[in-house]
């Protein structure tokens, strides 16, 4: 009876024929509870996903500016402010961001990208824009001149601005009958081509003051004046002639100015004076004996010099820094000293000149009193007529001013 009492307990406490699973079958029900649990995860978080996508949508089809701290008409304003039309002809602000070795890229604040190729970013050549100071960081006015339809690039230029800016410079400086500087770049059988102001002018043979060959003129700066400067038909006509007559006007005897040293040769220095060629002779350079030039002055050594005569027709002019000297010798020992003087010794040999011209003036017109001759302001004896020969008297010949 106990015995049967017991097991009845037994089964009662661990459930009618149970027995404890093996293991192994444990073991097989854990992945199933584990997939369960993610599945149930994955739902919930579709449905959050769900009703946060659902109350978004319900907030922009009803309230599409709620939270916006701009309004409808300023978004407008700012897009109408910085998409730039893509017209050719259209100026724009913009700022170079990259450069490489064709080009610059640009940032114009609009839908597409701006590139500005090499050969248009300066109106001088160049092999990089660097040259040009174009560099990131730059920001400048440029004008639209085509679209790349591949990606929709827009293509700048800077060089058609400086055109316009070059031509603008011309007729100014046309109007003013100002006398520009010109490099010669290039020769053919009627003239040369001179490079002014980024412009390529013409300058016939007629209007060239010498009688070089073109070739001869090459790399050369002379001055020019505009004669022509058309901007419809791309024309500009230049003169040497012209701009030389104004110099030459310039240029009076006993006149005291600066020039360059051009070429050394053995009888003498030839001196660019305002874009003309005088010659300083050698026996103009001091009073005391040179023997070789060299030893005085170099190519490139700027100095000095008075004018001693002038030959308009042939285009030559004597220059002397022998009557500028304090001292005879100063031009070998102390040209320095000689520069610095140089205004108050012409001072002084112009006033011994008009001197020796008035008692020669006194004493012809003493045995000659119908010769009509008169003395001029600048010291110069010559005669009433009008046309009074420009360059006066030949000066080279008068003796040395000395202290007395």
């Amino acid at each position: 009876m106990t015995m049967a009492m017991a097991m009845t307990a037994s089964q009662l406490r661990w459930g009618w024929g149970w027995r404890p699973a093996p293991k192994q079958q444990r073991r097989r029900m854990t992945p199933v509870v584990c997939s369960i649990a993610i599945e149930n995860a994955q739902n919930k978080e579709r449905a959050r996903l769900k009703k946060l996508f659902e109350e978004a949508y319900e907030r922009c089809r009803t309230a599409p500016t709620e939270g916006v701290s701009f309004s409808l008409q300023q978004f407008t304003d700012a897009l109408d402010k910085y998409d730039y039309e893509s017209e050719i002809g259209t100026k724009v602000k913009g700022t170079v961001f990259a450069t490489d070795a064709s080009g610059a890229y640009v940032d114009i604040t609009a839908k597409s990208t701006a590139y500005l190729p090499l050969q248009e970013s300066c109106i001088h050549r160049i092999k990089h824009v660097e040259q040009a100071g174009i560099v990131p960081g730059m920001r400048e006015e440029f004008v639209i001149i085509g679209e790349n339809e591949a990606d929709d690039t827009l293509i700048l230029s800077l060089r058609s601005i400086q055109y316009d800016l070059a031509w603008e410079r011309c007729r100014q400086l046309q109007a003013e009958d100002a006398v520009v500087k010109g490099k010669v770049v290039n020769a053919n059988k009627g003239g040369v081509v001179a490079q002014v102001e980024g412009l390529k002018g013409f300058v016939p043979f007629s209007q060239i003051s010498t009688k070089s060959v073109g070739e001869e003129l090459l790399d050369k700066e002379i001055p020019f004046k505009f004669v022509e400067v058309d901007e419809e038909q791309s024309r500009l006509v230049l003169s040497q002639r012209k701009a030389v007559a104004e110099s030459q006007g310039q240029l009076g005897i006993g006149s005291v100015v600066t020039g360059c040293v051009q070429s050394i040769k053995p009888y003498g220095a030839f001196i660019d004076i305002g874009g003309i060629s005088g010659l300083l002779h050698v026996s103009q350079i001091s009073h005391d004996r040179i023997t070789d030039i060299a030893t005085v002055l170099s190519p490139g050594d700027t100095l000095k010099v008075m004018i001693l005569s002038h030959d308009r027709e042939r285009g030559r002019v004597s220059l002397s820094t022998k009557k500028l000297e304090p001292t005879p010798g100063d031009m070998i020992r102390n040209p320095k000293l000689v520069f610095e003087k140089a205004e108050e010794m012409a001072q002084t040999f112009r006033q011994r000149i008009a001197q020796a011209e008035a008692m020669a003036r006194a004493d012809m017109l003493r045995f000659q009193p119908e010769s009509g001759l008169t003395l001029s302001g600048d010291g110069i004896l010559g005669p009433l007529a009008s046309d009074l020969p420009p360059e006066g008297l030949d000066l080279s010949e008068v003796p040395p001013a000395e202290d007395s």
